[in-house]
């Protein structure tokens, strides 16, 4: 049986994870790649950075975006949420404060999902290069639905 989730379900996936499946459309083509976010549940926000690239380029000419979170025990039992939103591109300290933020919250996730210490934001990220500063970015929420399945 396939039933929505409530909110406190909703959020409770969202920031039990750390990788989604970010959904932008490129030239009139859809795109779906893995990335690495941050739930911030204070603000309804979802925290993402990344380098330049078609990614950044796609998201800058159109900010409709959505995000897939899934918990995928088997083929009976799964949840899944998805955000639509909008991309939006923080600069300077916000940027900064932003992905402090960011690390500190993926790291606390690290730490309790897998019990493995962390100490730099480049250890459970492959998009940090020494000397690049990365686009720190954020989903404004629009809409958030879930499912799940539990047989």
């Amino acid at each position: 049986m396939i039933k929505n989730l409530t909110k406190q379900e909703i959020s409770y996936v969202l920031k039990s994870h750390y990788i989604g499946h970010l959904a932008y459309t490129y030239l009139g083509k859809p795109f779906v790649v893995p990335i690495t976010y941050y739930y911030d549940e204070k603000n309804t926000t979802i925290i993402c950075y990344s380098g330049e690239g078609h990614k950044i380029n796609a998201l800058r000419k159109n900010n409709n975006v959505a995000l897939e979170v899934s918990e995928i025990n088997s083929v009976n039992n799964w949840r899944s949420v998805l955000v639509h939103g909008q991309y939006e591109e923080l600069k300077g300290s916000t940027a900064k404060a932003e992905l402090h933020g960011f690390s500190l919250g993926v790291k606390d996730l690290i730490i309790k999902n897998e019990q493995r210490e962390l100490n730099f934001i480049s250890e459970f990220s492959s998009k940090i290069y020494k000397g690049e500063i990365p686009i720190v970015f954020k989903i404004l929420i629009e809409d958030i639905t879930g499912k799940e399945r539990i047989r």
